[in-house]
């Protein structure tokens, strides 16, 4: 029987397939939109899910949890101070997979990940902040 067996494996150990997903969804988090192939799109967006949900309880047992599970300070704050504001009123669906074509040097099927009502500056912003630093420290 097959109970339980619901995840794809991406061709990946156990431990290299959870540490993908807590970095795609890091990713997600910070840009709001990216870029991957199919199979990726549709495992990551259940788990985005998940992390939006815990994140609108707000506490800090809630905190520590998705600390635990993504390990990226900068990533659990923004779930908890904006997008869990954002979608406080949403019973779910925060995410959705669009198809975007083939890739051209292997034909692997593309697809975008992107918030629902997302923030349409977010995408690069950090790079955009990064340069503007740097050109500050140069004057």
């Amino acid at each position: 029987m097959r109970h339980g067996n619901g995840q794809r494996k991406l061709n990946r150990t156990a431990s290299h397939r959870q540490a993908m997903l807590a970095n795609m969804a890091c990713s997600l988090i910070e840009h709001e939109q990216i870029k991957t192939t199919l199979p990726k799109a549709k495992e990551i967006r259940p788990y985005v899910e998940k992390l939006i949900t815990l994140a609108r309880r707000g506490d800090l047992h809630a905190r520590r949890l998705l600390i635990a599970q993504i390990k990226q300070e900068a990533a659990v704050s923004k779930l908890i101070d904006v997008l869990a504001k954002r979608y406080s009123e949403r019973p779910g669906g925060y995410s959705r997979v669009l198809k975007a074509g083939f890739r051209y040097g292997d034909m692997a099927p593309m697809a975008f990940v992107e918030l629902v009502d997302r923030d349409l500056e977010a995408r690069g912003a950090g790079d955009r902040a990064r340069v503007a630093a740097e050109e500050a420290a140069e004057d």
